[in-house]
């Protein structure tokens, strides 16, 4: 099983949309309000909602794919960081869902080193985002990858007003990339 890891383009949004509202619903409905989690679903995960993001030169999307199947996805978006953030040139990592029947067979891993290489690309040297306070299997995956807790900021889950905890870490280059100066001869 090889997973590879590609940008998301304008026709991936059907795609995106039924992938990213599986995910966050597998991931949360169990203990959320039905009538919130649809709203929440409704607001957020429409063909037009993704074909928007696609779209946006803020928002960088990343599928993670086993032999051409959608496993996981992940979203990067640029913009102003919670103040919490203290980390030079900050990037969110705004989303990042694999689907529950590829869980534990290594998926996020390939997906974290490809948002890694792609932040550093971006030029951003810090990776911040929001976490549930309620997701423990998150925490633990953000803490094993060097992700630090800093602070919080309010979520809504339809009418439901939740806590996120925001966790960040430094952007190192990614190994086997010479990231100094060239000198040249004078």
């Amino acid at each position: 099983m090889t997973t590879t890891v590609r940008p998301g383009e304008l026709a991936d949004a059907a795609a995106l949309a039924e992938l990213a509202a599986r995910t966050f619903h597998d991931t949360f409905a169990a203990e959320n309000d039905p009538e919130d989690m649809a709203l929440h679903l409704a607001q957020s995960y429409g063909v037009a909602q993704q074909s928007a993001e696609l779209l946006d030169a803020n928002v960088c999307t990343l599928f993670a794919e086993i032999d051409g199947t959608l496993a996981g996805y992940a979203q990067l978006r640029g913009g102003p960081a919670p103040p919490c953030v203290t980390g030079d040139t900050p990037m969110e990592l705004w989303r990042l869902y694999v689907a529950k029947e590829w869980h534990g067979r290594g998926v996020a891993q390939v997906l974290m080193n490809a948002i890694d290489a792609e932040v550093h690309r971006r030029g951003a040297r810090t990776l911040w985002l929001g976490v549930w306070e309620r997701n423990a299997r998150a925490k633990a995956f953000y803490g094993k990858h060097g992700f630090t807790d800093v602070g919080s900021h309010t979520f809504m889950l339809g009418n439901d007003e939740q806590v996120d905890r925001i966790w960040v870490r430094s952007i190192e280059p990614p190994a086997g990339i010479d990231t100094t100066p060239s000198k040249k001869a004078v």
